[in-house]
């Protein structure tokens, strides 16, 4: 220990606290390192949380003793990656994140016994309203979503009832297609009892208004997308089979279609007078008789025996008459058509081609317009591919231009084998770097600082020998006479060595000098101080 001591009061103040911040400032960034390196790779668990899902979930983090991060104010909580998909399985069994509304999950702790009818009213439109706008959240684009219900009660003594409406608030990334506001309309409607499509309006987080709840803005805007379907259907089938014969990239295709969205009713009736049929047919007869009897009257006239007399006498008056009725049915036929809306008017189309491009003598590419016979045949693909129809004005135009672009590449294959496992991610990739810099700046410090600080400190351990001004030096007489006189050539040779003696002595005493400048200025004087003999 006293040798211990010794060295640190050797080393001197200064040197020492240098000694101490050096190790201080290693042992900190080696500890930086280690700590960096055998931290997890952090990853996202979930992105824009409410705050009460924020601190739920955090909750349940610290009970299982996973570390985690906060940013964006608590809307995103980042964990470690290996951990990230049992985590959202385990927070999912837990109804965990909620979405930022309630759901139908009030209803679990609630107590039925004293709550009235009003309450279990609100609660089940607070569960309805929070179960959509989870609904809607999972719909791609929207971030999140906020619905509002208004179900009306029909007053008392009140035939008619109020309809039904809902309000939704949405926040995209991006904007919607009207296909996708139209699926939302109809999710909320159908998720409701007595509710329109046409009765719910959808408005952004910039308050734009997406649908305004109108029957008409409705049929329009099925009308636009039924035109656009039908339009993209026919452009990709052309680009495709044009494509094929020019190359991919080398083809551009507009295709207009003119609907009609009237909707007509035609209603004919015809009569075929060849085709009768007997319906019913009637036959009457009819027969009378008369008597001359000179107009007398008596009661041997109207006894039965006379008639006989009557039959005989010749100057009776008989007549017959037939009728027949017959009734014919004349076929009849009764036509409707019903001639949806929708229909194709006329649909236009323009292809534009590129040329060919071939190498000339100097290996330059140049380009080389298409044939007409080309054209016309690429036109004939065209148009059956559309089902021309010239009647209805049907137009197809197909040009060859050069294009401004330079012709596509085909793509790189992707690399397979080996090369095809080693892909990475971008957070694969940011960590081997942050790993090759942590080991550059270690090597860095080990070389440049660690290692010119151990040869100094090694140096400095080192205890300078004696000086020889602390030895009696012995006069040259002395040294003659100790030696032998057989040894008087070797006299300069000792002069030499003594030489270089007083030399090196010389040399430390003025190394020990500058080392410890405040003791050689006490020694100095107090050689000075000392009396003379």
């Amino acid at each position: 220990m006293q040798s211990l001591v010794d060295f640190l009061k050797g080393l001197g103040a200064s040197r020492l606290m240098a000694m101490v911040a050096v190790t201080a400032a290693l042992i900190g960034f080696f500890a930086f390192v280690i700590l960096r390196v055998t931290t997890p790779q952090m990853t996202t668990l979930f992105t824009d949380l409410s705050l009460e899902d924020s601190s739920a979930i955090i909750k349940d983090l610290e009970r299982r003793a996973i570390p985690y991060e906060l940013r964006n104010d608590g809307a995103v909580i980042l964990v470690p990656k290996d951990k990230v998909t049992r985590l959202r399985m385990n927070l999912a069994e837990g109804g965990l994140p909620k979405g930022g509304g309630v759901g139908y999950e009030i209803f679990d702790k609630s107590d039925a016994l004293g709550t009235t009818s009003f309450v279990q009213n609100i609660n089940h439109l607070r569960a309805l309203e929070g179960e959509l706008s989870r609904t809607i959240q999972a719909i791609d684009r929207i971030q999140a979503a906020r619905v509002h219900l208004v179900l009306p009660e029909r007053p008392l003594f009140s035939r008619e009832t109020p309809e039904a409406s809902a309000s939704i608030v949405v926040r995209v990334r991006g904007s919607l297609e009207q296909q996708q506001i139209r699926a939302i309309r109809h999710l909320v409607a159908s998720a409701v009892s007595g509710l329109k499509p046409q009765r719910v309006s959808i408005v952004d987080e910039n308050g734009q208004l997406l649908a305004d709840g109108e029957a008409g803005d409705n049929e329009n805007v099925v009308g636009d997308e039924r035109r656009a379907a039908y339009e993209k259907r026919l452009r990709g089938e052309v680009e495709a089979i044009v494509s094929s014969v020019v190359g991919a990239g080398r083809a551009r295709v507009q295709l207009s279609a003119d609907f009609d969205y009237n909707k007509i009713t035609q209603t004919s009736d015809s009569f075929d007078p060849e085709g009768r049929v007997l319906r019913s047919s009637q036959t009457r007869e009819e027969s009378s008789s008369t008597a001359e009897n000179n107009g007398q009257v008596t009661v041997n006239n109207e006894l039965p025996g006379n008639q006989r007399q009557d039959n005989a006498n010749p100057g009776r008056d008989q007549s017959t008459k037939t009728e027949e009725t017959n009734n014919y049915e004349i076929s009849h036929t009764t036509k409707t058509e019903v001639t949806e809306a929708g229909r194709v008017n006329r649909v236009s189309v323009a292809v534009l081609v590129d040329g060919n491009y071939a190498k000339n003598e100097k290996g330059e590419i140049v380009y080389k317009e298409r044939s007409k016979e080309e054209l016309d045949r690429i036109a004939t693909l065209v148009r059956s591919a559309i089902g021309f129809d010239q009647k209805r004005g049907d137009q197809v135009e197909v040009v060859n231009l050069k294009f401004a672009e330079a012709p596509a590449v085909a793509p790189l294959n992707e690399p397979t084998g080996l090369l095809g496992m080693l892909q990475f991610t971008k957070d694969d990739v940011m960590y081997i770097i942050e790993l090759g810099v942590m080991m550059l700046l270690s090597l860095v410090v080990l070389f440049m600082v660690i290692r010119p600080l151990v040869r100094r400190i090694l140096a400095s351990e080192v205890v300078p020998p004696a000086p020889e001004a602390e030895l009696p030096a012995l006069p040259d007489a002395s040294i003659q006479n100790l030696l032998p006189a057989s040894n008087a050539p070797n006299l300069i040779d000792v002069a030499q060595v003594q030489g270089q003696l007083h030399a090196q002595t010389m040399h430390r005493v003025g190394e020990l000098a500058e080392r410890n400048p405040n003791e050689t200025v006490s020694i100095v004087r107090q050689w000075l101080t000392e009396p003379t003999t």
